[in-house]
């Protein structure tokens, strides 16, 4: 292999490193960033099975804003999933 040969794989190197070296630290974050949001979701799917517990037990007399809450909590969990899953 001539100089300039060797002079162009280094630089070749050096960028898929620093690219490779990039990727990490994003993947990285992005890890982080979905295991908290994970975090987040798990304490919103418990307080959605308790609520959920609670309108079985008023089964006859279910409230709207039970209703409303347990919805809500439903949704914003699907979205969460959604968003983790998009990271992945």
């Amino acid at each position: 292999m001539n100089k300039q040969a060797r002079e162009d794989f280094e630089r070749f190197f050096e960028k898929l490193r620093q690219q490779r070296d990039e990727l990490r630290l994003k993947f990285h974050l992005a890890k982080a960033g979905a295991e908290d949001e994970w975090e987040e979701l798990e304490k919103k799917w418990e307080k959605l099975k308790a609520k959920k517990r609670e309108l079985q037990r008023e089964a006859a007399e279910t409230t709207d804003e039970l209703e409303k809450i347990v919805t809500k909590l439903g949704r914003e969990i699907k979205k969460g999933y959604e968003r983790i899953r998009q990271h992945l």
